[in-house]
């Protein structure tokens, strides 16, 4: 059977044994530097512990060194990836090809989305190099990844939730274009997030102060099955900036959606150990959202932006029916509680919002006095009994063992076995106590052996030798049961097994032979690299370069045309507009481009 992972995010060690503990099979965290999130950076130290709490689980732990390098700081990235593989981690995710030229640890490496994952010959060079998983492209559909599956051995990692990135990943230069902070060096400053006017080349206004390049949220929870059909054998939620609560409740749905396929099904299995119950019911529609897209995995179906805003709506909860001075009524078949965050878009379309004081049936009492009209649509961006459910003891996991009692004869051996078929056994040499009842002496047996308390452990069996007629106390019974669960949580580390990978010396030739400042080339060892493998003509990474008039600082599949009914390709146009558009924002105007046969958009600086 095939193992199929839930990786999620991890802004720390915490966060990453909440995600483990709520049903992670594994987990990807930031590394001290050169990762693409570099303000969440951890110390080796911490990095260390959770790899020790994972594998405990036989989860894993990948960290994430995926910016592009300059070469004063190549040294540096060497031996930060050998202190990480002597921390005991799974695979580095790396996006600078340069890095293959230096002297790296026997780590697996999966290619970061970063690298633009997009092309099956992309996918096919990067096996051929040495990496075990590419991270694709979130902007492809099911039958591109089917065919890069028939076409490849190699790893297939997706995006299943979380934050859309509106350019292809690491083809972004807005971020540095605009304000000197480069997302390929993990600081972006996250332009597409603005609003922006579209003019056309007359300068005629077609839509006014709108955030026409921010999306909402990635959802494909609804497409699981048929990923794993595809090939995707590691399915990603996006979120190392998002809080505790996000990171439970979407792993927890995720784990319970992911486990419902499995079930009963042969071709598949569960990458990691233990079973998780869960103290709340997950509910994707309770955590920061801009609203959900399927985005492109069954092609271009639907509008993927958010338009109106850029902060979370959360749930959809009804209408306004009645307002009076001090509340207003909406019609809902949701509960609402005091404390909950209510929003909705005023007559100018801005989003708005305000906490609710007080709850009488469907009547609320705002904190402040809002100006809101009937038939406004309500949302709730905050729900406060959800909220404290997760702030609490939100899940457990545990791995099951099976316990086994035996008399010898100058004491006890006690034994356990785990799911995984780990055995330990443990010695007790004591004075034998015979039972005055037999059956209650047993039974006292059974009880304490079962009391595994806040160990990663649950009973799933306990064996008594059938001739076995001793008393033993509950202090003695305690300490045996200590002994053999350490046993056991050291043998289930000491049998974790860490892949090996060799780096590759191959001839394999990159798809093109010339590399603009698309290609991210920032060391001279990234230069050696695609040198080697064919590439004759390159330039300096767009990071380098100090001229950046009239380069593309984005590509997406996102099309403001089809988003606002204008694409004379796939729609009926209403209204008429004089090319090239635009986008302005404050001072900025960046020009528009449209590829309709490759159905991109792109930005000009």
């Amino acid at each position: 059977m095939t193992p199929v992972e839930l990786l999620s995010p991890a802004k720390n060690a915490d966060y990453g044994k909440a995600a483990i503990i709520h049903g992670a099979d594994a987990v990807y965290i930031g590394a001290p530097r050169f990762g693409a999130r570099a303000e969440v950076s951890n110390t080796i130290a911490d990095i260390e512990q959770l790899v020790r709490f994972a594998h405990l689980y036989r989860a894993k732990v990948y960290v994430t060194l995926n910016t592009i390098l300059y070469d004063s700081e190549i040294d540096d990235a060497v031996r930060l990836m050998h202190l990480l593989y002597n921390a005991g981690i799974d695979a580095l995710i790396i996006q600078d090809m340069g890095l293959l030229q230096c002297g790296l640890p026997p780590i697996p490496l999966f290619a970061s989305t970063q690298t633009h994952n997009y092309s099956l010959d992309k996918i096919s060079f990067l096996e051929k190099v040495g990496f075990q998983r590419v991270i694709l492209a979130r902007e492809l559909s099911l039958p591109q990844i089917s065919e890069i599956r028939s076409q490849t051995h190699i790893e297939l990692e997706s995006f299943v939730h979380g934050a859309l990135c509106v350019s292809y990943s690491g083809q972004c230069y807005m971020s540095h274009a605009v304000a000197q902070r480069s997302g390929n060096r993990g600081i972006c400053a996250q332009p597409c997030r603005s609003a922006y006017t579209l003019l056309d080349s007359e300068g005629k206004v077609l839509i006014d102060k709108a955030y026409l390049l921010s999306l909402r949220d990635l959802n494909l929870s609804s497409q699981l099955y048929a990923l794993m059909q595809a090939g995707v054998t590691s399915f990603k939620i996006e979120g190392r900036l998002k809080d505790m609560n996000y990171l439970k409740n979407v792993t927890a749905f995720y784990r319970q959606r992911i486990d419902e396929i499995l079930d009963g099904n042969k071709q598949w299995c569960k990458a990691s150990s233990g079973k998780v119950t869960f103290h709340f019911m997950p509910d994707l529609s309770k955590t920061f959202n801009r609203g959900y897209t399927n985005y492109f995995i069954e092609g271009r179906k639907e509008k993927v932006a958010s338009p109106l805003t850029q902060k979370s709506t959360g749930e959809e909860l009804g209408v306004v029916v009645k307002i009076q001075p001090q509340w207003f009524e909406i019609e809902t078949k949701t509960a609402i509680c005091n404390g909950d965050g209510l929003c909705w878009f005023n007559q100018e379309k801005e989003l708005e919002g305000v906490l609710v004081n007080r709850v009488e049936g469907n009547r609320i009492y705002p904190a402040k006095p809002v100006q809101i009209r009937t038939g406004m649509k309500i949302f709730r961006n905050n729900d406060f009994l959800f909220e404290k459910q997760l702030s609490g003891n939100s899940a457990e996991r545990r791995i099951a063992i099976s316990f086994e009692l035996n008399e010898c004869e100058n004491g006890y051996i006690l034994s356990a076995r785990d799911e995984d078929d780990n055995c330990v056994e443990h010695f007790t040499e004591t004075e034998k106590i015979p039972a005055k009842d037999i059956d209650k002496a047993r039974s006292q047996i059974d009880t304490q052996l079962r009391k595994l308390g806040n160990t990663i452990f649950i009973s799933h069996d306990v064996t008594i030798a059938p001739s076995f007629a001793c008393f033993i106390p509950a202090a003695e019974l305690n300490e045996m049961r200590r002994q053999v669960v350490q046993k056991l949580e050291d043998v289930r580390l000491n049998n974790y097994r860490i892949g090996t990978a060799e780096r590759m010396s191959s001839e394999a030739r990159f798809p093109v032979r010339e590399l603009d400042y698309h290609g991210n080339i920032a060391n001279r060892f990234a230069k050696d690299f695609y040198r080697q493998h064919g590439v004759e003509v390159m330039g300096d990474a767009f990071e380098l370069q100090d001229n950046h008039r009239e380069k593309i600082l984005m590509t997406t599949k996102h099309c403001i045309k089809y988003q606002y009914n204008m694409c004379p390709k796939l729609q009926q146009p209403q209204q008429k507009w004089e090319e090239p558009l635009f986008i302005r924002n404050h001072h900025r105007t960046f020009r528009l481009e449209f590829d309709c046969r490759a159905c991109e958009m792109k930005i000009i600086g």
